[in-house]
């Protein structure tokens, strides 16, 4: 393992363990995957974020074939299919964090962007969030549903599942789904309220200045 590969490991620890011991994520759910430049690194299954071991990730071929490591998780469909559709992502976030978690069991969010515009931060780090039909965890029926909508957004909320975000770093994939989980959070506590959100222009000119690779 090269010395890029063990810190991209130990950062991999570290964001897990601050994404758990935060509540972002509970018990064993919740996955992460890094690409490499020959492969990928990814969360195992069935493991627990707060208490990951760097020797103990899951190694991935270019293929995304295990070649090292403990088993990785069985949500790899979706993380593969997130960097089929983002040549520019290096980072899949996939959390079951609770506010994004409850949007994606609401039947009335529009299903084409659940997160409406009601901070600058959620169009700057994370932009529309589709919801994808429900899928079984772990199934490749998830594959097309993302890519679909991934080449155009890098952040998706599961049927009934929760938050999937890319990033073109692992910190920025983390902070993207930080912001989404915060923003559902203030969506949810306004729900039944006059709430006003950016307008078309402050939008666009946002997405503008950050635009999301």
């Amino acid at each position: 393992m090269s010395s890029n590969e063990e810190r991209i490991c130990e950062d991999i620890v570290r964001w897990s363990r601050s994404l758990f011991e935060r509540g972002f994520t509970v018990g064993s759910s919740g996955n992460i995957s890094v690409r490499l430049d020959d492969g990928f690194l990814s969360t195992p299954t069935n493991s627990c974020l707060g208490f990951l071991e760097p020797e103990r990730l899951s190694r991935l071929d270019a293929e995304g074939r295990h070649i090292g490591g403990d088993a990785p998780t069985k949500e790899l469909p979706l993380h593969m299919a997130f960097y089929a559709a983002r040549p520019t992502a290096r980072a899949v976030v996939h959390l079951h964090s609770t506010c994004a978690t409850a949007l994606s069991c609401l039947a009335d969010v529009d299903p084409d962007d659940a997160i409406a515009p009601v901070t600058p931060y959620v169009v700057m780090r994370v932009g529309r969030v589709p919801v994808l039909n429900y899928t079984r965890p772990g199934s490749a029926d998830i594959v097309p549903l993302i890519r679909e909508r991934a080449s155009r957004c890098s952040a998706v909320l599961l049927g009934n599942h929760g938050p999937v975000v890319a990033g073109t770093s692992l910190e920025g994939a983390v902070f993207a789904a930080e912001e989404l989980e915060e923003t559902a959070k203030l969506i949810l506590l306004t729900r039944g309220m006059a709430v006003r959100t950016l307008d078309a222009v402050a939008v666009a000119d946002l997405e503008n200045s950050f635009r999301l690779r």
